[in-house]
């Protein structure tokens, strides 16, 4: 039997990229043109490499049993690794809390940053955000943004630069479609010459004990596709166009889902398609691995 996504009860907002859990806490913090996007410090690494320590000995082991994670297509990491060792942007589709983790724990030995949203960074989780490399977003802000954008561009210009994005823009728990995706990761990626690795969360059903016990609505299998790169025949906006298609496509196959069968197919920066979400379950999807 494959998992059905209409047994969700979540509370999905009209427009996909929207948030809908709350963020209790707001520290302060100002995210301006003084703000260390990437916190180069010696004392900010070694926390870091504390952290790490933790999520090799603990948090790893926790996130497989949390989430009854199996992670495929490692072998893409090896295959390309003179690739993704100079620089390299990866996506994945945001579906629950600990899928981040599930990333680090698919993408090692490779260590990556990842683009937040900024209300999370300076909410209750903000710390532990930062430590596992969380950039904050600047918003509203045009000088803090190319501020940002610069820490990105020489993040991604250091060997083994990595760079997570969630192209949805925000998480919705266990969604099963594929949500449109923004252009910022065709832009960084094209503007910074670097490819974008796609990864896509499935789910697949939970045993008697998760689901009876536990109450765990689905497991989550996570797969590591190819590297996509930007078309240099193209001009900048078309570019931006065609990687952003191409990365929805990919996110959804590695989804267990056929782009080709779905209502919102080549859908971009287009957060107010109302038909797309109320109509989401005639999309004809196939996510059941």
């Amino acid at each position: 039997m494959s998992f059905d996504p209409k047994t969700n009860k979540f509370p999905y907002p009209m427009e996909t990229d929207s948030h809908y859990l709350k963020v209790h806490m707001d520290r302060g913090i100002v995210f301006d043109t003084e703000y260390p996007y990437i916190d180069r410090s010696k004392a900010f690494r070694f926390k870091q490499c504390l952290v790490r320590l933790l999520l090799n000995v603990l948090v790893f082991p926790l996130c497989r049993i949390r989430l009854g994670l199996r992670i495929e297509g490692r072998e893409n990491l090896k295959k390309h690794k003179a690739v993704l060792k100079n620089g390299v942007i990866s996506i994945a589709n945001h579906v629950h809390m600990w899928d981040y983790i599930a990333v680090m724990r698919a993408i090692r030995p490779f260590h990556s940053s990842l683009l937040s949203w900024a209300p999370n960074i300076n909410g209750e989780n903000g710390t532990l955000i930062r430590m596992v490399g969380g950039i904050p977003i600047p918003e509203n802000n045009l000088a803090a943004t190319k501020t940002y954008l610069k820490a990105v561009r020489d993040l991604l210009r250091d060997e083994h630069g990595w760079l997570h994005i969630y192209p949805e823009g925000s998480m919705w728990e266990y969604y099963a479609p594929i949500r449109p995706f923004k252009r910022g990761a065709a832009h960084i990626a094209c503007d910074s010459e670097k490819p974008i690795l796609p990864l896509g969360f499935s789910y697949r059903n939970p045993g008697w004990i998760r689901k009876k016990i536990f109450r765990q609505i689905a497991t989550f299998t996570v797969r590591v596709g190819e590297p996509l790169f930007p078309d240099s025949t193209l001009n900048p906006k078309e570019r931006e166009k065609d990687l952003t298609e191409r990365c929805h496509d990919a996110v959804c196959r590695l989804a267990g889902i056929d782009p080709k069968d779905n209502l919102y197919q080549a859908i971009f920066d287009n957060s107010k398609r109302i038909d797309y979400y109320t109509d989401i379950y005639g999309v004809g999807y196939t996510g059941s691995h």
